[in-house]
């Protein structure tokens, strides 16, 4: 993957960081209202966006009434919120809640649509521009105006420092011009023609005030130290310390007339937890009102009476946006046979770790690099999956190692052409646990049919190096999410030639160093497609040669996000019955901080 805050992974709010409780402005605030649940109703009727029990809370009174309070995003005492800089804390942090820095368009997981941002709209032509124009009245939280000049220059930074997020655009768009205050013109890469890369990019790339940032030195970009951001958005930074970020409403916000109004809440409220366990533990008592963090059996806290909801209602409860892969190093001797990596992939309990390691919120693997469901669907394949992939099969998974000649020593492992199948280590970082877990059954999974392996759980900075160097035998990992840019950028992921290294040259895409002479030209025919049927062809026999080849396969299903709320203080959340949002925090999402209601008055 690339090395860019457009490939990198939401951050894994499960794994126990560094960090103090919240502290007592955070949470004694949160007292006030909480407990006791009532059915909710209206007018005679049921309150949409409540718990998935029916239920819901009786509200918060005095000033908490007006705050929401959110959890799951920064874990540690900010250090600054500059959004360059590599350790932003939230909200400047890269692709998060779009409330003090924005995008020109922003992006909706449930449906795949580009939608306005700080760009009323966009137009392509072809593969070669995209021309955008700027909404009315854009200012900066210091009244400053906010032009296609400021959006032209934050693009401009990531060629006067290659260090930076943004410097990845430039692999992706040949140009970048202001040709007014209101007007931005794009010209895409005429090597690539990958307009959904740029597309992915403008919805996820923070426009900067160029008044600020033209004023830092370019190798002093991502190290500034930025405790005052400027940015569009509808919220600025109150004070933050190492218990608490708070945000305040921009009275003047700009986008009240695009919007019909400010958000509901007069502050934002994001206590900082030493730990998943202590901010699960808020969740359930009402103390927060939504997060994003791993929670095991969820529907527990609805079943205890909670006005606990998640987007979906029955299981997988979450939307699904991300696909953690089994990688193989294919420069091992054994994982270099297609036939090997195959029986692997059919020989693993999918069912165990959706049902165990991810507590359910995984739907049915599917033998393909497509998302199934959601906005990528529709370039899904369902027959060809079914009929030239795989599913959980042990006796299917030895039967295409005996055929392949490989015979079983009296330890009970193969040996296929010389090679002993194993011993070899599975990593993924340790604490990650829904990871951990999973990587467990595989092991368990492969030594059922006779191929050695075992577990090791380093820490993450380790687990990285030797993944991206090459030092690795199998890994659980991550890939490119659903964005604006997917499916492509997963296949580029797990199957690039153009972006491979040699063994012990750090890479960012085809970890497993799986060579192919052909898979480069349908990349190239997939990325410059420009309808979906075309599209479509092209994803088809990128995944055909996936499936016969299996250079990787997907474990598991995760939420892009963990979308959850607790309806004690608002409701009229966005969920499947109500899904005027969808499941995000970020991009399309930030509809719903315009559309909940307090409960009371």
């Amino acid at each position: 993957m690339s090395e860019s805050m457009f490939e990198k992974p939401s951050r894994r709010s499960f794994i126990k960081l560094g960090g103090v409780v919240a502290g007592s402005l955070a949470l004694a605030a949160c007292a006030g209202g909480g407990g006791g649940n009532a059915t909710s109703t209206a007018s005679g009727g049921t309150q949409p966006g409540i718990g998935n029990n029916g239920q819901v809370g009786k509200g918060r009174s005095g000033a908490t009434a007006d705050t929401l309070f959110i959890a799951g995003f920064q874990w540690g005492a900010p250090a600054t919120f500059n959004p360059l800089a590599p350790t932003a804390a939230w909200p400047a942090s890269a692709n998060v809640m779009q409330i003090v820095y924005e995008t020109l368009l922003r992006w909706n997981i449930a449906t795949g649509e580009i939608m306005p941002g700080l760009a009323s709209a966009y137009t392509l032509d072809g593969t070669k521009t995209i021309t955008l124009t700027m909404q009315d009245g854009v200012t900066f939280s210091d009244g400053t105006p906010c032009t296609a000049k400021d959006a032209a220059a934050t693009f401009e930074l990531g060629k006067k420092n290659p260090g930076i997020a943004t410097a990845a655009f430039w692999s992706a768009a040949d140009a970048v011009e202001a040709t007014d205050d209101k007007t931005l013109v794009v010209t895409v890469s005429a090597k690539t023609k990958n307009v959904g890369q740029v597309l992915r990019m403008l919805t996820e790339t923070y426009v900067l005030p160029s008044a600020v940032f033209s004023a830092i030195a370019d190798d002093k970009l991502p190290t500034e130290i930025m405790d005052k951001p400027i940015g569009t958005g509808p919220f600025t930074l109150d004070k933050a310390d190492q218990t608490q970020v708070v945000l305040k409403l921009n009275e003047n916000y700009w986008g009240k007339t695009v919007y019909g109004g400010l958000p509901v809440m007069k502050q934002i409220i994001h206590p900082i937890f030493k730990s998943n366990e202590d901010g699960n533990l808020k969740f359930q008592a009402g103390d927060l009102d939504i997060m994003q963090q791993f929670v095991s059996q969820i529907w527990k806290m609805w079943e205890a009476g909670k006005p606990v909801g998640t987007y979906l209602k029955d299981k997988p409860y979450y939307l699904p946006g991300s696909m953690p892969m089994l990688l193989m190093n294919t420069t091992k001797k054994g994982l270099d046979n297609p036939v090997v990596r195959k029986a692997i992939a059919t020989a693993i309990d999918y069912a165990a770790i959706a049902d165990t390691a991810m507590s359910g919120y995984s739907a049915a693997v599917q033998p393909s690099l497509i998302m199934p469901t959601g906005a990528e669907s529709k370039f899904f394949n369902k027959d060809e999956a079914a009929a030239k992939g795989w599913k959980t099969d042990p006796a299917a998974a030895e039967k295409l190692l005996t055929d392949a000649g490989a015979t079983k020593g009296s330890d009970g492992i193969y040996t296929l052409d010389g090679t002993r199948l194993g011993p070899y280590t599975l990593i993924t970082p340790t604490g990650w646990t829904d990871w951990n877990a999973a990587c467990e059954i595989v092991v368990k999974s492969l030594k059922a049919i006779g191929i050695d392996a075992k577990t090791n759980f380093p820490q993450q900075a380790e687990t990285t190096q030797s993944i991206q160097g090459g030092s690795f035998d199998m890994a659980c990992w991550y890939v490119s999410g659903v964005n604006p840019a997917t499916p492509w950028a997963r296949f580029k992921d797990i199957m690039s030639q153009s972006e491979m290294q040699p063994i012990g040259k750090t890479t960012f895409a085809n970890y497993g160093r799986w060579k192919n002479d052909a898979v480069e030209a349908m990349l190239t025919e997939a990325s410059q497609a420009t309808d979906d049927a075309t599209k479509k062809t092209a994803y088809d026999k990128l995944d055909a040669l996936y499936r016969e080849q299996v250079p990787a396969c997907p474990l598991m299903y995760r939420p892009d996000e963990f979308y959850e709320y607790n309806a004690n203080n608002f409701y009229n959340w966005p969920d499947e019955k109500n899904s005027y949002a969808p499941p995000m925090f970020r991009g399309a999402g930030n509809t719903w901080m315009y559309k909940i209601k307090k409960i009371a008055g």
